[in-house]
């Protein structure tokens, strides 16, 4: 059975998953939707797909599942409709920026039985995946503490910044599922600190460029994650997990794997730029995890669910940021 797709939204993360569905075996893309008409035929052109409008898109009988990639305050409207019109949805993080937005949404996918995938790229990293295998079989023993680096070479655009919800919301928040994913565990507590140390306009709009986040569990295992908008070094992003009998980690990933060596010392590769080349795989992957299980009516590895419970972390985060203190994950829920 091939799984015909359609695009919402043809923008730098809409030709991501583009690349991805029109790579995948048992995938087809047959339309993409975007009110930039140059950008809808950037992907028509480099996929061979029609141009349609969202609510034709929505009438399609030849569209099976749709990929949501517009702004964050349409998601929830647009997966309630196409889960109500038969369609599987895969949707971009987040689920819309208020967590009752959320929770009312996944009532109505829940209501009509849709199936909805929300996208949490890194957990199909082929490196962060081996992580959690070695995890999951034991080899490091009971998980007591993770750490997670994740480090941008630059800030968003401001205007982003203004619509995105803000650094926990749209940068920790892949974070808040990797802790989640890893730890094994719910989340109790969080402590967050955060400042603004890369670029001033961040601050005067509300936001913050650099955080420091501890989540703890009930049973005591704590996660760190520490964020920044600016590595000077490229794309920093880095696991360690420590168990009772021993450690796995995932390294970065440079632009090659040559070494090279003079008088000076060793040098290796700069780091991988950006995201859209780091996880490559992980896109392609994540798309072929949701074309199984739609194919073959299993549960999606990650879920709405998955989407509501990182909000919230990243709420408690700002919550304790504002407050100074740690923050229980029951207030905010």
């Amino acid at each position: 059975m091939t799984l015909n797709f359609a695009i919402l939204g043809a923008g730098r993360i809409g030709q991501v998953h583009a690349r991805a569905v029109a790579g995948t075996p048992g995938a087809r893309l047959v339309a993409i939707a975007d009110p930039v008409a140059a950008a809808a035929e950037v992907v028509k052109a480099a996929y061979g797909c029609d141009i349609r409008s969202i609510d034709a898109i929505l009438a399609s009988k030849d569209v099976d599942a749709v990929v949501i990639c517009t702004p964050t305050d349409t998601h929830a409207d647009l997966i309630e409709r196409f889960v109500k019109a038969g369609k599987a949805v895969f949707c971009e993080k987040p689920v819309d920026l208020s967590l009752a937005r959320v929770a009312a949404c996944l009532k109505v996918v829940k209501a009509e039985k849709g199936t909805l995938m929300v996208g949490f790229n890194r957990r199909f990293d082929p490196d962060f995946m081996a992580v959690k295998a070695a995890i999951d079989a034991g080899q490091i023993g009971a998980v007591e503490m993770v750490t997670i680096t994740s480090r941008d070479p630059g800030a968003p655009p401001h205007d982003y910044i203004t619509r995105s919800g803000g650094i926990f919301r749209d940068m920790t928040i892949h974070d808040f599922d990797m802790a989640r994913w890893l730890l094994g565990e719910e989340v109790e507590t969080v402590q967050a600190a955060a400042s603004v140390l890369t670029d001033p306009k961040i601050g005067e709009l509300g936001d913050y460029d650099s955080v420091n986040v501890i989540l703890r569990t009930a049973s005591g295992r704590q996660a760190i994650i520490t964020n920044s908008r600016r590595a000077a070094y490229g794309y920093d992003q880095r696991i360690e997990v420590l168990g009772s009998s021993g450690m796995v980690a995932a390294q970065n990933h440079g632009e090659h794997r040559m070494t090279f060596a003079d008088k000076s010392g060793f040098h290796d590769a700069p780091l991988l730029n950006f995201f859209m080349t780091r996880y490559i795989a992980a896109y392609a992957n994540e798309i072929a995890a949701f074309v199984g299980a739609v194919q073959h009516g299993t549960a999606t590895p990650t879920t709405g669910e998955d989407g509501l419970m990182a909000l919230a972390l990243a709420e408690a985060a700002l919550k304790s940021v504002a407050e100074g203190r740690s923050v229980k994950l029951s207030e905010v829920m």
